[in-house]
């Protein structure tokens, strides 16, 4: 049954909070005589205001059963696209497509503006605020540029965050073609960061090196894609690491310049001290996923568990290392599942555009369900965000 939050008078974060917060959110005035149970995270989705240009952030707190409650002063009139938080600021892509905004989060979930940086400026007016992402430290910000680099080609934008106030410090760009097309996700060790992608059906799996002050190098590898069927190949798409060095990617098999032949298949690769990936994925070893064409994939903070999403819906996979990835859920909706996180207490975030949607589901390695009161109705969700409170 659908249900609609009353809406009073708006690879990353998820090891962020204790270095970043000031306050610790859901503290419990001492001054009430029934303190309500804390939230475990605060869940943030941007959301398009009719057909117009402009949109407003939407705020929930988060149960211990994963129902959501909305934060005092919700929706807040934040003009934003994507988002990434840290423990102390929530970021978010202005849709005016040229600053990014910082956000304090206060101590019960609201946002407080801080700060805008204009990120087109450091190329030259090329490029725009687009989907942006942390590192694990959450003190480097970085926007996948389109377009930016000469007016032309793609590029990650690199900026140092300024810890008293949210603003951002250009430090570089990294990367200089048409293939990046994605976040990056970082491994365990903050050191290393990969994607992927099939520009006109060309398959790329790119990583980077971050140095000490948070930009970003381009590191000189082009792993082996798994071995395909006979007169078959396959084509890349996104790059999500677990806690320590093994990174999932998408691959779609292909018969010939862009014939698809099957489902996407999830490939586990391992990073290894020089940032080179190498796999044992096959076609036979590999699973198929049910979702259709993918939208998102995002791991678990265990590493234990890997959601998949696309055109047909989500599913869940238990994730294992350099072993091959293996089935566990079936679809957990039918409906167009466009992005998803998940928080520290076994909780998975997920909208859906055309759906109009926000689902909750608690998921653990032996059991998966529907939280109380999900979905939530939202008009035109754009991004989710979610910042994972102390337990």
């Amino acid at each position: 049954m659908l249900q609609k939050l009353s809406l009073p008078c708006l690879a990353a974060a998820l090891c962020t909070s204790a270095a970043w917060a000031q306050t610790t959110p859901g503290q419990t005035d001492q001054n009430t005589h029934a303190a309500s149970p804390a939230p475990v995270a605060y869940v943030y989705v941007s959301s398009r205001i009719g057909n117009g240009s402009s949109s407003e952030v939407f705020a929930y707190a988060a149960a211990s059963n994963g129902k959501l409650t909305s934060v005092s002063g919700s929706p807040f009139a934040d003009n934003l696209g994507s988002m990434a938080v840290n423990g102390k600021y929530l970021f978010g892509s202005n849709l005016n497509g040229t600053y990014i905004d910082a956000y304090n989060i206060e101590s019960n979930g609201a946002l407080r503006y801080s700060a805008s940086t204009d990120v087109l400026t450091p190329n030259q007016g090329c490029g725009y605020a687009s989907e942006i992402f942390l590192d694990h430290t959450g003190g480097s910000l970085y926007n996948s540029d389109y377009a930016a680099n000469a007016c032309s080609n793609n590029t990650y934008e690199t900026f140092g965050v300024v810890k008293s106030t949210g603003k951002l410090t250009f430090l570089g760009d990294a990367g200089d073609n048409e293939e990046i097309n994605s976040a990056l996700s970082f491994i365990g060790n903050n050191q290393f960061a990969y994607s992927s992608d099939c520009y006109h059906f060309g398959a790329s799996i790119y990583g980077f090196q971050r140095k000490s002050n948070g930009s970003l190098t381009t590191l000189n590898i082009n792993p082996a894609l798994p071995k395909p069927p006979a007169n078959q190949g396959y084509c890349p798409y996104l790059a999500v690491a677990d806690p320590t060095n093994h990174v999932a990617i998408a691959v779609e098999p292909l018969s010939g310049y862009g014939d698809i032949s099957g489902p996407y298949q999830i490939a586990t690769y391992t990073a290894g001290s020089t940032g080179n990936l190498t796999t044992t994925s096959t076609y036979s070893n590999m699973p198929k996923v049910s979702v259709g064409g993918i939208t998102d994939m995002n791991m678990s903070p265990s590493g234990k568990l890997l959601a998949v999403g696309g055109t047909g819906g989500l599913q869940i996979f238990h994730f294992n290392g350099a072993s091959p990835v293996t089935h566990y859920s079936g679809l957990l909706t039918s409906s167009q599942v466009d992005q998803f996180f998940w928080d520290n207490s076994n909780h998975l975030y997920a909208i859906g555009q055309n759906a109009k949607k926000l689902w909750v589901w608690t998921i653990t390695p032996t059991s998966y369900s529907q939280a109380p009161g999900s979905p939530y109705t939202i008009n035109a969700p754009l991004n989710v965000v979610v910042q994972p409170l102390p337990l």
